[in-house]
């Protein structure tokens, strides 16, 4: 990561009235939490159109359930990594008014964000399809798969499967946000998928500036970010943040 960019990313963000901030699956890889592209383990062997997708899920629960099991076992044992810590403290101190996710593990709740849309849902509840009660992760019991109710429905965790749409209230929120926002912080997403993916770009045209954290250049860089820090979300965020402080305080 270049000092050049950290330090340009902290000056936008720091003159910021409004600003939100964008996160993928890349910010919670540090955290131990695979992600869908690159190699990754657990992916390497379901494939996630296949396994993710709603169909899927409706058609055959027990064999979705055999991964998700997999993956609620490492996600539960998860902690949030700097990058998270980092986002936190910028809301403290004024310069982050909202996180928007497309990450389902809570990591962003538990390092302390208050305000954080949830845009793919959450892992953190279940709902049975039969009758439609709600339990909390603590209740889930991944001895018996797939999980039921106590009426004897299956159990869905509430995120968003592909194929399955977007849930409205933070649908509208994230984009009024990027309509009213004057910088955008995108960090460890590819943006390629959709709708999500268009939020830096809605905010691009509304005038805003866009800070990109990514490992790899995406879609986004050298067109709609006004920097590209490349980096490890883990390092590059607090170094920002740093530079925020400093600035803040000058």
């Amino acid at each position: 990561m270049g000092s050049e960019e950290i330090k340009r990313a902290a000056e936008i963000i720091a003159s910021g009235r409004c600003v939100i901030a964008l996160t993928g699956a890349g910010i919670s890889v540090e955290s131990g939490i695979p992600a869908f592209r690159g190699s990754q383990g657990l992916w390497d062997r379901y494939d996630p159109m296949e396994y993710a997708h709603i169909s899927s899920f409706m058609s055959d629960p027990g064999k979705v359930w055999g991964m998700l099991a997999e993956l609620y076992k490492i996600v539960l044992n998860a902690e949030p990594n700097p990058a998270h810590y980092a986002l936190a403290r910028l809301e403290r101190l004024g310069k982050c008014e909202a996180v928007i996710t497309q990450n389902v593990d809570a990591l962003h709740q538990r390092a302390g964000s208050g305000r954080v849309i949830e845009f793919h849902g959450t892992g953190e509840t279940l709902t049975c399809l039969s009758c439609s009660r709600q339990y909390g992760v603590q209740d889930l019991d991944l001895s018996r798969i797939p999980p039921r109710c106590t009426c004897g429905g299956v159990l869905k965790p509430d995120i968003v499967f592909f194929g399955e749409a977007i849930p409205p209230d933070a649908l509208r929120e994230s984009f009024e946000l990027a309509r009213r926002c004057d910088v955008v912080l995108v960090v460890g997403t590819s943006a390629q998928v959709y709708p999500a993916a268009q939020i830096p770009y809605e905010a691009k045209r509304a005038g805003a500036k866009v800070v990109e954290v990514n490992l790899e250049p995406t879609p986004l860089t050298g067109s709609v970010s006004d920097v590209f820090c490349q980096g490890k979300a883990g390092e590059v965020m607090p170094a920002i943040v740093q530079e925020v402080e400093a600035l803040i305080k000058t």
